[in-house]
């Protein structure tokens, strides 16, 4: 997809929206990938300091074939705003670039954040801790999660730049 958008545009656009079919994340998350534009297509993950599903989906097909070519998906993760584990980290980083992921939204910490960096994927996060998570095998996917009081729902589309994160219902 065409990363010739920029969010301040969308939301000029939408700035009277309230359908909820338009949504602005809080300005409370980092970069911490290569890419600091991405979009496409929301997967959804809900765990607490347990990554077992991240790294599920992170190892998984991360785009899908369009009529214009193949399209990243955007992870969006709920880790209830936790600052005590990190959900994602240099190998899982390193897996949703090579698996064709536009970007990961994290609600929660990341860890080796040098190798982060030089993934061709878009991360955002709250902030970066070197614990790792504990694996119980606990959470849910592809299912409606509230990141920083936003709801996002699988299928949703997430924009992200410079400036900010934007949600839409559909493409915008």
């Amino acid at each position: 997809m065409s990363q010739l958008f920029a969010t301040c545009d969308f939301c000029d656009l939408h700035k009277e929206d309230t359908t909820g079919e338009f949504r602005v994340l809080p300005p409370v998350f980092r970069d911490f990938g290569q890419l600091k534009k991405f979009c496409g297509p929301v997967d959804t993950v809900k765990c607490f300091e347990d990554n077992t599903l991240v790294k599920a989906a992170v190892d998984a097909q991360g785009w899908i074939d369009t009529p214009q070519g193949r399209l990243g998906k955007v992870l969006v993760v709920d880790g209830g705003g936790s600052l005590r584990r990190a959900l994602l980290g240099g190998n899982l980083g390193a897996a949703a670039a090579r698996n064709g992921w536009a970007g990961v939204v994290i609600d929660g910490c990341v860890r080796d954040t040098a190798e982060l960096a030089a993934q061709a994927v878009g991360i955002r996060a709250l902030a970066a801790i070197p614990l790792p998570t504990e694996k119980r095998k606990e959470g849910q996917s592809n299912v409606p999660v509230q990141i920083q009081g936003v709801w996002v729902r699988p299928g949703d589309w997430l924009y992200a730049d410079e400036d900010g994160m934007v949600l839409g219902s559909k493409a915008l």
